[in-house]
């Protein structure tokens, strides 16, 4: 449920910061194949994940499973979450997590050339 959580926040985070292109990365199968069968989503939270999927239809919108191991930033990211007493939200780079970007951008890049090729 938590994962879940995580990407409709991402989802509503977006569209209020009026951005039109999302890729929703995560390590949960679930997360993803949860938006080819909504069946999967538990009840409790299957309101606020039909408005979510609605959003995303009307946005440049990919999700894809990437391992743990995949997605150093979101690795060290959910690390720092843990030592937080309260929501943030960072209109830059933390440089907390530069170096693993740079390294997550050459894997995504070689993901993007795998999907149009």
């Amino acid at each position: 449920m938590a994962e879940l959580c995580g990407a409709m926040r991402a989802i509503e985070l977006a569209h209020n910061r009026n951005q039109t292109n999302l890729w929703l990365e995560s390590d949960s199968t679930l997360v993803v194949q949860a938006f080819s069968n909504a069946s999967l989503v538990p009840w409790e939270l299957s309101n606020k994940w039909l408005n979510c999927t609605i959003i995303a239809r009307n946005m440049n919108f990919v999700v894809s499973h990437v391992y743990r191991e995949g997605n150093q930033c979101a690795n060290k990211l959910a690390n720092i979450g843990l030592g937080l007493d309260s929501f943030t939200f960072w209109n830059e780079l933390s440089l907390q997590i530069s170096s693993f970007f740079v390294d997550n951008r050459l894997v995504q890049l070689e993901n993007v050339g795998r999907l149009l090729a």
